[in-house]
């Protein structure tokens, strides 16, 4: 860190420069993950810029989890997961429905494919945690049924992460991670549809087995049945809540 440069601004500079010129230094790699910043003042100093600027770029990054504010410690440098950088990217989502269609369209493409790769090359390892994340979530529901949506569509991304770590294409699994976070409060809600939950533990239950047996087309075909009912459950729910709304409008 001793040889890290941070760029100076004139004071009139707005927080989303400094908000870029931080992102630069991680990008580049003179920031690392983990990594602590130097303390505000010393900071603000470094980089010629006062230290509300400073502070309010701070805070966007810190809702943009690229560092951790920690209390009494200082500013770190996030890990900087990718299914953790996209979180906010639920809001976007939120205020189009067909970007959260056009994403269902996406993982068709994707997870078919890291279905079929995870039949050919799943290890015992893999095969293993797809089992336990599958009863677990068979689990869960059996106790806590829909009060557990929240968990459950937690353990539901998580399944389809472990398809994308059994394809053992690193790619393919950090583009999993990042897909399934995307549009989670529209998920959650379908989850909570009459059967989705017990239609999706069947459905795992199917892409499982189809890896377990080394059947690709199989799987492929399994998680392609799964994703369109996830799209047909999205479909009907963007259209309840678009009569919802309609019905609260005032009429003329």
């Amino acid at each position: 860190m001793e040889n890290v440069v941070f760029e100076s601004f004139e004071k009139e500079t707005l927080p989303n420069r400094i908000v870029n010129s931080l992102l630069t230094l991680i990008r580049e790699k003179q920031l690392q993950p983990g990594d602590k910043l130097p303390p505000e003042r010393e900071l603000a100093a470094m980089m010629h810029v006062g230290r509300p600027s400073l502070r309010s770029a701070l805070r966007a990054l810190e809702v943009m989890n690229v560092i951790e504010i920690r209390a009494g410690s200082g500013a770190f440098v996030s890990s900087l997961q990718p299914d953790k950088l996209v979180e906010h990217l639920e809001f976007v989502f939120s205020l189009d429905h067909s970007s959260i269609l056009q994403l269902i369209d996406a993982r068709m493409t994707l997870e078919t494919r890291t279905a079929i790769l995870a039949a050919r090359h799943a290890s015992a390892d893999d095969l293993a945690h797809l089992e336990r994340v599958w009863q677990d979530m068979s689990d869960l529901f059996q106790e806590r049924g829909h009060d557990a949506v929240d968990d459950l569509e937690n353990l539901d991304r998580e399944f389809h992460k472990a398809i994308a770590a059994a394809s053992q294409n690193p790619i393919f699994f950090r583009f999993v991670a990042v897909v399934n976070q995307m549009a989670v409060g529209s998920r959650r809600q379908a989850m909570r549809m009459p059967g989705a939950i017990e239609e999706t533990l069947q459905e795992h239950r199917a892409i499982l087995d189809a890896v377990r047996s080394q059947r690709p087309e199989v799987a492929r075909e399994a998680m392609l049945a799964h994703l369109r009912k996830a799209e047909q459950s999205l479909r009907q729910l963007l259209v309840t809540q678009s009569l919802s709304a309609s019905s609260a409008l005032p009429q003329s």
